[in-house]
This record gives structure tokens, sequence and C-alpha cells, in this order.
């Protein structure tokens, strides 16, 4: 089987990912198994997607109800699975309402038209701007591509969106100097998660929040990766007192199952008007239940608690291997090790050869995002294969 279906996937699927050998076919809990029936500690999650580990009996209960229900409809016609998701996330997020998405960067999207239209408003001649981060992601549609501040991404679709500004990470200096009263909006993601898991300092955040009420600009938080629980809060924003005006959700949304969300909260409720932004698929009754049975088991299982306990105990851990690993990032559940040579992708490599399952944002740096669910005894033996590895390393 692995051969074959290896052997379609290069003759009939675009070559835009690099994968990894074997054809996984089966998931339980933290665990998923390949064709050959060799089984893996999945710490990656499906990059923080997972947040319930694999075919959790509640989600897949919650599926199996709505789809003998009803899956889907347009947005012309009022579902209550929709509602229902959208008043839950309005009251663990504090925000108010809510414009379902496909996915993270269809969310994005959203959030940088109303930022756009706002713009406008501001500066009729269309000469307004955005201010993003060096080393951020938010996406691979063109919009999104745009804020997303990394050449490596960006080179081969030039010319991009114009108007946006990329400043450095936690450099307050050049944050004052990047804005004025042109600027429509900040986009800021509280961990970058795909450029090192630079975590923003509450500072940081707080001079954002400050110029943008200084230079009516929209603070925009990306909480694609951090949100739903994986820094042990609801939204990572949360460890701060800080109310932006558009927050975007994905991912652990769904725990699997493709959901995006942009939120609002105040004057950005009503900057989009009727017929200005739409979706074919967002918002589907089959999505919004699954999304919400997530939400409940995150609240009804403690896995706030969860993310918090066990993504300590995996910093400590990490930080006691020492060598390689020179500084531990992050917070909760999503974490990253530092190393000190560039071998991060040889170790993700031994890694999957002895069953767990990381990966690496640079040659230097180890993500681990495992699910929420993940157990004590799960962050031991992840911890056992890094100290392996490391050790025949080197």
């Amino acid at each position: 089987m692995r051969e074959e279906i290896e052997q379609l996937d290069a003759k009939h699927i675009l070559p835009t990912y690099k994968r990894q050998p074997g054809v996984f076919v089966r998931g339980k809990g933290a665990r998923i198994w390949d064709s050959e029936g060799k089984e893996y500690l999945d710490f990656l999650a499906g990059i923080a997607v997972d947040a319930l580990g694999h075919c959790h009996p509640a989600m897949v209960a919650a599926m199996h109800e709505q789809a003998q229900t009803l899956i889907h409809t347009s947005n012309h016609l009022l579902t209550e699975p929709q509602v229902r998701l959208a008043e839950k996330l309005c009251q663990i997020t504090g925000m108010d309402r809510v414009f379902f998405a496909n996915d993270g960067t269809t969310a994005v999207e959203c959030a940088l038209k109303i930022a756009k239209k706002h713009g406008l408003s501001k500066c009729p001649d269309g000469h307004y701007e955005f201010v993003s981060l060096h080393r951020s992601f938010h996406g691979r549609t063109l919009g999104a591509l745009a804020a997303t501040a990394q050449e490596k991404y960006q080179k081969s679709f030039r010319p991009l969106i114009p108007g946006f500004r990329y400043v450095t990470a936690n450099n307050e200096l050049e944050l004052h100097a990047a804005m004025n009263k042109k600027t429509a909006a900040v986009i800021v993601e509280p961990i970058q998660g795909e450029g090192g898991l630079t975590t923003m300092s509450p500072e940081y955040l707080c001079s954002i929040r400050e110029l943008c009420d200084t230079n009516d600009a929209l603070m925009i938080v990306d909480e694609v990766q951090t949100g739903m629980g994986r820094t042990g809060f609801w939204l990572a924003i949360h460890r701060t007192k800080i109310q932006p005006d558009l927050v975007v959700l994905a991912k652990a949304l769904g725990s699997g199952f493709p959901i995006g969300a942009c939120l609002t909260r105040g004057r950005t409720n009503l900057i989009l008007e009727s017929g200005e932004h739409g979706s074919t698929f967002g918002g589907s009754a089959l999505a919004c239940a699954t999304a919400f049975s997530v939400l409940n088991t995150i609240e009804g299982e403690g896995l706030l608690q969860n993310a918090q306990e066990r993504g300590y105990e995996l910093a400590q851990g990490l930080l006691a291997i020492g060598d390689p690993i020179i500084e531990v990032r992050g917070h909760g559940l999503m974490r990253g090790a530092i190393l000190n040579r560039p071998i991060a992708r040889d170790i993700v490599r031994a890694c999957l050869d002895r069953g767990l399952i990381i990966n690496a944002t640079d040659e230097t740096t180890l993500r681990f995002v495992p699910p929420l669910i993940i157990s004590s005894d799960e962050v031991q033996e992840c911890l056992r294969v890094l100290r392996a590895v490391m050790g025949e390393l080197g």
C-alpha cells in the first residue's frame, strides 16, 4: 500500500509539501499509526490543530449527530449551530461578533478587509498602511501573504499587495517609527508560530494597543496557532489585559475539522455591510457543531489547566536536556527549543524514526505543539526520545 500511495501522490498531487516518509492511516488520542502498523507519538498535532488529539469520542459523536441532521446550507439561511458557536466564542474571548471562514488564512483576509475599509475612511486617497512583524506568518493568500514578512514565502509572488511596513518583534523604537495617522492596522501573533516561537512581551503588546489608539488604527491579534487553549488560556492575549479590535482563530477551533473565525469588538462590529464579504462554506452547520463540541470538551476536561501544567513540565524537561538546547520559548503547549547549532531538521528525522513526530521551523528551532489532552507520561516519553536522539547526534 505505502509504495502505491506514495507513487500516486508523486504523480497527481502538486509538489507543494515536503512529505515525511510513510502513509498514515489511523489515529487515537495523541497517537497515530502508519500503513505498516508503526505507532507514533504525535507532538505536532497537525501543526497545533488537533487540540483533542485524534478521533476524540465527543467530537466524533457531535459530527455524527449533526451529519445525520443538517450538513450545509447557504449563509442566506440561518442555522442554530452557527449562532450557538458564535455566542460561545464571544463568551470565552470577550469579543462581540463573529464571521466564520474556512481556515486561518481566509479569517485573516476578513480581518484585513475590515482594516482596509477602516483605512479608506481615514485616507480616501487610499494611501493608508498596515504594520506587521518580521518573521510573522499570517497565511498564503495574497492579502495574508503581504502581511507575512518572510522573504521565503513572498519572493515568488511579487509584486505584493502594497502598503505593508514591517518591524522587528519586541522593538518598540521600530514600532513607533512605523506608525502614524496613515496606519490602518497592526497585525501581530502573540507567539510567532513559524518565526522561531518568538514571544511578544506584555510591554510590546501594550505599546501596540496604545499606538493604535493614538493613531486611530485597529489592533488585529492573529491567534490562529496560539488560540483555543494552546497556551493555557482561551487566547494568548488573555495573559494580558489588552483588548484587541479583531481576533483571528482557526486550527484548534475545529480540532481537525476545517473552520476559521474573525472576531470583532466595538467599532469593528459594523464596518462590513451586507454583501461586502461572504463565504460559501464558512460557518456550515457541520463545522460549527463540531467546533462547539471541541470548546465544550476543552472546558469539561480541564484542558486549559492541562496545557499549563504539561507545558511547564515539557519546558523544564527540555531545559534539563542541555546541549544542544540553549533556550526554551513559548507558553503552555506551544514550545520552541532553540539549538546552538543547525541540526533541528536532523533531530526531526531521527525522532520520526523512533516514533516521535515533531517539526522544525528553521535549522535551529524545534517546535512542540502536542494535543491539549497530552499526559505527563507522554511528555516524559517525548523527552526520553529527544535525549536519546540528541545523545546520538552529539
